[in-house]
């Protein structure tokens, strides 16, 4: 492919097709990478968790973040900022394991907050489980809301924090249904 041109999908749009790595970082055409998760999937909220949690574990931060991006975009109205929450957690952590720690702590304490409106005593979504995490935070589809955003809230300081270096994302990955890793 010739550099100097974007790349299109078949309708014309702007779509970077050069490979990735498991960070969502571009690399050189013609590199191996890390195969793309497809745009556009739509997936039942367990499917979405279950695949983001896959790619989590793998330390695939940005292809969860693709996950989550298309449960967003495809769920229903009453849901999507929490798919946009996640998602932003996803990306912060992406971020924090690139070395960007203002960008990353930005976005992981954004992605808490969007979550928030998903804590007990809100209406947004009636929890699919009924377990207790905890700050208090009522699960929404299995997820642990009180233990993400505490996460997040806790890995932001330590990104920003004096001397910080990038973190490992497979390591620093969180659990979106409760339990231990």
């Amino acid at each position: 492919m010739d550099e100097t041109r974007r790349d299109r999908d078949t309708e014309g749009r702007a779509h970077n097709a050069r490979p990735r790595d498991g960070l969502g970082r571009p690399l050189p055409y013609g590199s191996p990478g890390v195969e793309r998760q497809p745009e556009g999937v739509v997936r039942s909220p367990q499917e979405t968790v279950r695949e983001a949690q896959r790619l989590l574990d793998a330390g695939m931060p940005f292809h969860a973040h693709e996950v989550l991006e298309d449960a967003w975009k495809s769920g229903p109205v009453a849901e999507r900022e929490l798919w946009r929450g996640l998602a932003q957690l996803a990306v912060g952590l992406t971020h924090a394991a690139r070395g960007n720690v203002t960008g990353g702590a930005r976005l992981l304490r954004r992605g808490a907050a969007a979550l928030t409106e998903f804590t007990e005593g809100s209406d947004a979504l009636e929890p699919v489980e009924s377990t207790d995490s905890a700050d208090g935070g009522a699960p929404a589809h299995g997820i642990d809301i009180g233990a993400l955003t505490g996460w997040a809230r806790e890995l932001a300081g330590r990104a920003e924090g004096p001397g910080a270096e990038p973190v490992n994302a497979a390591a620093e990955a969180p659990r979106l249904r409760g339990g231990s890793r």
